[in-house]
């Protein structure tokens, strides 16, 4: 009987033993979790620190490699700018040399052709007085026809080059295509008509390459 009671007694002792073992364990563990909690918390902080920072610096990168590009960029851009600048300037300039060059080349053929036509109007001159001292027998002739078709042919040449003879008589004098050698007196005229043209003018191109010599009525 001793020995049941001292049985008893001693499991009792073990279950406050247990009892008191049992929140000792859980109270040790608690701390414990807290700890590792508290650790990868930190860990955790600490690589989202990471994280940002090498964020911040890839931003910082990319800002400083944009702003190296932008300026590369606006020098590219200044430079094509000035090269577009030199080019239209170069092309008006040509374009200039070229509009010269041509006036030039004109006055030139128009200062050439006025002075071949001015060789040319004298023979023109002797046709006409060579025609004119003809009788109408003579006219008849071979050789007055063969002079007739050359002057023709001469005077069609003439005026597909522009070159026109200019009207005198019964005209109002014009000083810039007549010239005034005399002063006549006219019944069929009124002063300041001509009355007779005594060397023909010419023009070329609607300028006067010979005045008229022309009498004008007084």
């Amino acid at each position: 009987m001793e020995d049941n009671k001292e049985k008893n007694l001693n499991e009792d002792l073990e279950q406050e033993d247990t009892t008191q073992k049992e929140p000792q364990t859980e109270s040790q563990e608690e701390p414990q979790e807290e700890i590792q909690i508290e650790i990868e918390e930190e860990q955790q902080s600490d690589a989202e620190q990471k994280s940002e920072e090498e964020t911040d610096s890839k931003d910082d990168k990319s800002d400083k490699k944009k702003s190296f590009v932008g300026k590369k960029d606006n020098k590219l851009q200044d430079k094509v700018d000035e090269l577009e600048d030199r080019v239209k300037r170069q092309m008006a300039e040509f374009e200039n040399f070229r509009k010269r060059t041509d006036k030039e080349k004109t006055a030139m053929f128009e200062t050439g052709a006025k002075s071949v036509i001015e060789k040319i109007l004298p023979v023109v001159d002797n046709f006409e007085r060579g025609l004119a001292g003809l009788s109408e027998e003579e006219k008849k002739q071979p050789f007055a026809e063969g002079m007739a078709m050359v002057y023709k042919q001469l005077m069609t040449e003439l005026d597909k080059l522009e070159v026109k003879p200019i009207e005198a008589v019964g005209c109002e004098f014009d000083p810039n295509l007549h010239n005034a050698v005399m002063q006549v007196e006219s019944d069929e005229y009124e002063s300041g008509i001509i009355a007779q043209e005594l060397q023909k003018g010419y023009t070329y191109r609607d300028t006067v390459v010979r005045h008229s010599m022309v009498a004008v009525v007084q």
